[in-house]
């Protein structure tokens, strides 16, 4: 498909397909790890993973950073003009060159530092030996999810989805398998979590690098002309996206120390199963983005206005569904999370529902809040993109965590992420409002 000349409607909504399915088979890998090692371990074993869901959120958003970044400006060019197609191929050497970089660096962080990025993340002394045995296999692949992340990007921009989607759902399907077969049959607890965790993510970027070998594939490596200019300009634009996955944990590290605080381990097993229940609503929010994110780009870049319209109409449609869809799962049914991530105890099941149902109400304008990051980098306004990332991943929801419960009571903290975001899609809509009446005419596209 053209993105310039496709109908927007089934061009849409067959790249939604695809994002959809590559994203939430990707949030597959930590709910099938929290639900196994649950069934196996127990409240500790949710706690323990709770944990190193920070660790997942740095690792992943490192990758985005370059994917997001350099796929945007990729697109963005190629839409402008055919002619663009050599200086569209440096920014895709460049992220090449950015993401090895961070994962050689990431890669020996959590080699020598696994220990203490485990106690800042929350860990104490019955959950860090569970947790660190679930980052021992990860240990050694490290860098392959980086890449996993950065290929996605990529091959999406560059009209090959559907490779992306069969190439996570493939790693998918093995954690579920492996997960069950390591955990359970080998009896290895939740280290075996972690080695199905690893082995996936290696055999998702194997298939992704086929793409070079196929007929779809204009990726090259050029030699960019001003390799730092170029690093500069992929981080600057693909910082929101990165920041949506950092703030994850960032928020998830100020939970865990303000749920121990005033809540006790109980309490943040329970966050733990949230985590689970956010990363695939987050995940769904992603993929309105990502499926977006290339057209947008790509029709921005040339100049088509009206044709961002039509697909932001139904980019916000589905955030709409997906936000009432989630909401009513945990509003009316919040112990089905429960029995689905671990095997409950009786204080568990005593103080979960009202958790989850008070938490789940920020999912009826999280997937709006997040897609509303990728709409405006690919309109080219990083600031506006920026601003929405950090307020809602650390800024209003860090006060909110810590406020909350010292001022009105300690089940308050529930409410901190619904207040946020609210708070942050009022914003959003005043900005998505503008920036789209601003949109430019229809112009000649130089082909």
């Amino acid at each position: 498909m053209d993105f310039l000349t496709s109908k927007v409607k089934p061009m849409y909504f067959k790249y939604l397909a695809a994002a959809f399915g590559s994203a939430l088979i990707s949030s597959i890998y930590g709910v099938v790890d929290m639900a196994m090692v649950g069934q196996y371990q127990g409240p500790d074993g949710t706690a323990a993973l709770a944990v190193v869901s920070p660790v997942w959120n740095i690792i992943y958003s490192l990758g985005l950073l370059m994917g997001i970044g350099g796929s945007v400006l990729f697109s963005t060019l190629r839409g402008e003009s055919l002619q663009n197609r050599k200086k569209s191929n440096e920014y895709f050497t460049a992220a090449l060159i950015g993401v090895s970089t961070l994962a050689i660096i990431t890669w020996l962080i959590v080699i020598f530092f696994d220990k203490e990025l485990l106690l800042l993340f929350g860990a104490e002394e019955t959950l860090l030996p569970l947790a660190r045995r679930y980052i021992f296999p990860v240990k050694f692949v490290v860098p392959s999810f980086l890449f996993t992340q950065l290929m996605a990007a990529f091959l999406r921009n560059d009209g090959n989805p559907g490779l992306a989607t069969k190439a996570v759902l493939f790693g998918g399907i093995f954690n579920v398998f492996g997960d069950y077969f390591f955990v359970f049959i080998l009896d290895m607890g939740i280290m075996g979590a972690g080695l199905a965790t690893a082995m996936g993510s290696v055999f998702s970027l194997i298939m992704m690098l086929t793409h070079f070998r196929s007929g779809k594939n204009t990726l090259r490596l050029e030699k960019p002309e001003k390799l730092f200019f170029s690093l500069k300009k992929i981080c600057v634009t693909g910082f929101s996206t990165f920041f949506i996955d950092v703030a994850m944990g960032i928020l998830t590290m100020l939970f865990n120390r303000q749920i121990l605080k005033y809540l006790g381990t109980e309490a943040l097993s329970v966050y733990g199963i949230i985590i689970n229940i956010s990363t695939f609503v987050q995940c769904c929010a992603y993929s309105i983005g990502q499926a977006s994110q290339p057209m947008i780009s790509t029709n921005f870049g040339a100049g088509k206005g009206e044709r961002i319209r039509q697909i932001l109409k139904y980019a916000l449609g589905t955030a709409a569904v997906f936000g009432a869809v989630w909401t009513a799962l945990a509003e009316f049914a919040p112990n089905l999370f429960v029995y689905i991530f671990m095997t409950p105890t009786e204080g568990i099941l005593a103080i979960a529902p009202q958790i989850i149902r008070s938490y789940g109400i920020s999912f009826l304008l999280l997937p709006f809040n997040i897609f509303s990051t990728y709409y405006f980098q690919a309109l080219m306004k990083p600031s506006t993109s920026f601003i929405v990332s950090v307020s809602r991943g650390a800024l209003i929801s860090g006060i909110l965590i810590y406020l909350l419960p010292a001022l009105t009571g300690a089940d308050a903290i529930w409410f901190a992420m619904p207040l946020t975001e609210f708070i942050v899609a009022v914003y959003v809509a005043i900005k998505m409002k503008r920036y789209t009446k601003q949109l430019p005419k229809e112009r000649e596209v130089i082909r």
